[in-house]
């Protein structure tokens, strides 16, 4: 059977949706024996997204995204002659030459409209018909299986979960007690900072993190806290930066921008706490990769989260702003607390693995050849 695997969003954005697709891309390599593995990959990004050479390329034209992708997709997969198509980014085309599985990670656009701007409401208004239409969909978690039943009206029967994971490489660091690296120009010490690790947008839930924050300084002015910020600016982030403005903050934030792979490492192992407060996720897998690298972590009690932290993560309601201050303040002044936390993290990343996730996806390829 040739596979297709939609990978032209790579070529974009560096974010959850094309790590997934590399990861899983390279973890089928192994095992896709007569099946034969096809990356469709966009022309500004010519290299191969998984050196393997068990996983061939086409390079396209069509960008993801595009208004005209409908029709022009479509036309570019012809002549490829695909057995099954695998779209890893909500959509497939409705015009298509062979069977479609979709991955669908999440539900937030359904859940938080306001998120989206004019050209994702027309994108990701197409994933209900597109998730009806197509032969398979997969689902990241159970918590996102659920959405998808109550929210698009597919039957469970329809959606088979297959979990995420954590990349290989993020497991604990070697770390010096106070030792110190500056990552994208901003100096850090080991043990000295609070964690945050994503796109800065609404969903994310910052605010309550920052006011939660500030009350911690208030309370224990000589605690020390500081929390580094790893991610890249989203959308709607201006009342972010306002509120950092507004509660004084400014000194005691450090935006590091996103880092290169090792550095991102290192802070998870080097974080005194890692710190997700989420109002929706699809999977998380920030939480994972924190929690491979041993991180004492504090993450809402929301949608996903539980199912990805398990008992290795203290969890905290969304909203709370009390209740995130309190989790800050505890653990940050108790070692044995953050130890304990630290030695459950890697076993239950450990209990997700891209080596199931390609075994299990391949299954579902099977049944269409």
């Amino acid at each position: 059977m040739r596979i297709g695997i939609d990978a032209r969003l790579n070529a974009y954005r560096p974010g959850g949706i094309a790590q997934y697709t590399r990861q899983l891309l390279a973890a089928m390599a192994p095992l896709a024996g007569d099946d034969a593995l096809l990356a469709l990959q966009h022309r500004r990004q010519p290299e191969p997204i998984v050196a393997d050479r068990r996983v061939a390329r086409a390079l396209l034209f069509t960008p993801p995204h595009n208004r005209f992708e409908p029709l022009a997709l479509p036309a570019e997969l012809l002549p490829r002659r695909l057995d099954l198509l695998h779209c890893p980014d909500f959509v497939a085309p409705r015009l298509r030459p062979c069977p479609a599985v979709v991955t669908i990670h999440d539900l937030a656009f359904l859940r938080f409209p306001e998120i989206l701007d004019a050209d994702a409401r027309r994108y990701y208004g197409q994933v209900r018909a597109s998730a009806h239409a197509a032969q398979a969909v997969i689902a990241v978690s159970e918590s996102t299986r659920a959405d998808i039943v109550e929210l698009l009206g597919l039957p469970p029967g329809r959606v088979d979960v297959v979990h995420e994971a954590a990349a290989a490489h993020f497991r604990p660091a070697q770390v010096a007690p106070g030792e110190g690296r500056t990552v994208n120009g901003r100096d850090l010490r080991a043990g000295g900072f609070a964690l945050f690790v994503s796109t800065i947008e609404p969903r994310k839930n910052l605010e309550t993190l920052l006011r939660a924050l500030r009350a911690c300084i208030d309370r224990r002015p000589q605690a020390g806290y500081r929390l580094a910020i790893a991610g890249v600016r989203g959308w709607l982030d201006g009342p972010v930066f306002d509120l950092i403005r507004d509660l004084r903050l400014a000194d005691t934030i450090d935006f590091l921008g996103w880092p290169a792979p090792d550095d991102l490492v290192w802070l998870y192992s080097a974080c005194r706490l890692y710190l997700n407060p989420s109002l929706y996720e699809g999977f998380g897998l920030p939480v994972l990769e924190a929690l491979a690298c041993g991180a004492a972590a504090a993450v809402a009690d929301t949608s996903s989260l539980p199912e990805v932290a398990g008992d290795a993560a203290l969890l905290v309601p969304p909203r709370d702003v009390a209740a995130w201050a309190a989790a800050i303040e505890s653990l940050w002044a108790d070692d044995a607390a953050r130890a304990a936390l630290a030695r459950r993290g890697p076993a239950q990343a450990a209990r997700f693995s891209w080596e199931r996730a390609a075994r299990e996806t391949l299954a579902i390829y099977r049944r269409f050849g």
